[in-house]
């Protein structure tokens, strides 16, 4: 008996469009409302940037993008609260990112 592999898979691989469209049906389903944060939690928030802008100390960051809550470490550089903007570096990369208050979700020390 001998294994057929790919080969049978061959027939479905026809019509690539559909696959796409399926990828992008389920990429939505998984897609969440942005949360609504309280007047308690910005403040909490606000407070937690400036400990750790202040402090250099590595944070956890909970943003929404998308339609996905994403948490990644990092070190908080520099905080705009008229523009509403922060930026941070990845701890992974070493990349400075750039991201607007009104994404962010929860800020946390390590």
């Amino acid at each position: 008996m001998q294994n057929r592999g790919m080969k049978k898979w061959r027939p479905f691989a026809t019509m690539p469009e559909q696959y796409r469209g399926l990828q992008e049906v389920i990429k939505k389903q998984s897609e969440i409302p942005q949360p609504f944060l309280t007047e308690d939690q910005m403040e909490q928030i606000n407070f937690t940037l400036i400990e750790a802008l202040h402090t250099h100390k590595k944070v956890y960051l909970t943003y929404y993008n998308h339609g996905q809550c994403i948490t990644e470490t990092g070190v908080i550089q520099f905080v705009d609260s008229l523009r509403g903007l922060f930026v941070f570096i990845d701890e992974g990369c070493k990349q400075t990112n750039k991201m607007r208050l009104s994404e962010l979700i929860d800020v946390r020390f390590m």
